[in-house]
């Protein structure tokens, strides 16, 4: 691997890093305070499109997707993309300013690599322009999810139709007002198919005749509008056949095409999350003083922070190595490493911005400082695609085959 970020690379992160200061760090409170007011609930916040036009202008847009998508995408490759997605990562919400925010991103990726000519002209290209936004419907409430063979909201044909009945939750950005377009994953049975291709994903505009949104369901106490996460019901939501992605039976591959760089997209944010956060407890460390002495001359203060730079740094390495094996070998035969910065990453920034809330004191937990959304963000990402032990359990099964086939 070469650490040096290319040319390319370090001219599009000064000019990103340029944009965050002028037009992203200046506007984050008043946006976080828009967005945690009940009287604005699922409004997205007014000055957001002014900035996108701002980023579209300064080409710094949909720089997540990985494939020469020209004009929409300067087609970098996932290391090349990794210290931009950190720098994003470092404001919360800020990747929508760019187009790179997920479940969009995902779900571009989807309809690039597996939609049709028809599929992406109606649907992918608004999302890459940013015209709309979608939703991922893929939990549910009646079954455990971690295992995806468990989904059972029904995909049947019927005529020209499939038809969807089923219950769905934690769909994020469903509630956004803006979101036009959902890829659900449902079973479509068929006994003569094994296990792992009982399963499709198809697409459903927003609109369609059938979709009740139950209820946004809260995170940590905050709903995280405008777009939430949210229960819904799908009863006899019928679509036309042509809005099958890839054919029946291919949701798993589907999914593991879609999540493995998901999964790598929020190793990276959740970097440049802990490096902000170290760096706010590095100046107040060096700004407070406690028992006559400065925090950062405190022996236990040092030491939190030291651990944090070593336990970053480790994070950083093992996301690059990550994008660089999936640029090099595919997400496939890259399943090790994603699930292991997927374990990774947001542990260690949830353990980080604890710290930097300890040295902040009371403070440190309210909405004045950053690092309280850092800690709740970094924990609810340990659930998001799939939770800590789903992951631990596939990569020791991975690491145990290779072991014993001598890979390793």
């Amino acid at each position: 691997m070469d650490f040096e970020y290319s040319p390319k690379v370090r001219d599009l992160r000064e000019r990103l890093i340029s944009f965050m200061d002028q037009h992203i760090y200046p506007i984050e409170a008043e946006r976080e305070a828009f967005l945690h007011d009940p009287a604005n609930a699922w409004t997205p916040w007014p000055g957001g499109e002014a900035i996108k036009e701002k980023a579209k202008a300064e080409g710094l847009w949909n720089l997540f997707l990985p494939e020469d998508y020209a004009p929409y995408s300067p087609g970098l490759k996932n290391l090349e993309y990794a210290p931009l997605a950190e720098e994003m990562g470092r404001v919360l919400g800020a990747s929508e300013f760019f187009n790179c925010n997920a479940p969009d991103t995902g779900n571009m990726e989807i309809l690039a690599k597996y939609g049709t000519e028809e599929q992406r002209e109606r649907w992918l290209h608004p999302l890459l322009d940013g015209d709309i936004k979608s939703a991922y419907v893929m939990t549910e409430p009646a079954v455990a999810s971690s295992d995806a063979t468990n989904i059972a909201t029904k995909i049947e044909a019927d005529g020209d139709d499939y038809v969807i009945n089923g219950r769905k939750w934690w769909i994020s950005s469903a509630m956004d007002p803006r979101c036009k377009v959902y890829i659900l994953l449902g079973h479509t049975p068929d006994p003569d198919r094994p296990r792992h291709q009982q399963h499709s994903q198809i697409i459903i505009p927003a609109d369609t005749p059938g979709i009740n949104v139950i209820r946004p369901l809260d995170v940590i106490g905050t709903y995280h509008m405008p777009g939430g996460h949210c229960e819904i019901e799908f009863t006899n939501v019928r679509v036309p056949k042509e809005n099958m992605l890839l054919g029946e039976g291919r949701g798993f591959e589907i999914a593991q095409g879609r999540l493995g760089p998901g999964r790598m997209h929020h190793a990276m944010r959740v970097i440049g999350m802990a490096q902000r956060a170290l760096e706010l407890m590095c100046k107040r460390a060096d700004e407070r003083v406690a028992f006559g002495r400065k925090l950062s001359d405190q022996g236990m203060v040092r030491a939190d922070i030291a651990r944090s730079f070593c336990e970053i740094e480790q994070a950083r390495l093992l996301t690059l190595k990550t994008a660089d094996a999936i640029d090099r070998r595919g997400g496939k035969a890259s399943k090790d490493l994603i699930a292991a910065i997927k374990i990774v990453a947001p542990n260690m920034a949830q353990i980080v911005a604890d710290r930097a809330m300890q040295v902040h004191g009371a403070i440190g937990f309210s909405r004045d400082f950053p690092l309280a959304t850092i800690f709740t963000t970094a924990r609810y990402l340990r659930m998001a695609d799939g939770p800590d032990e789903a992951h631990m359990s596939q990569l020791a099964k991975l690491v145990v085959a290779q072991v014993a086939e001598g890979r390793r």
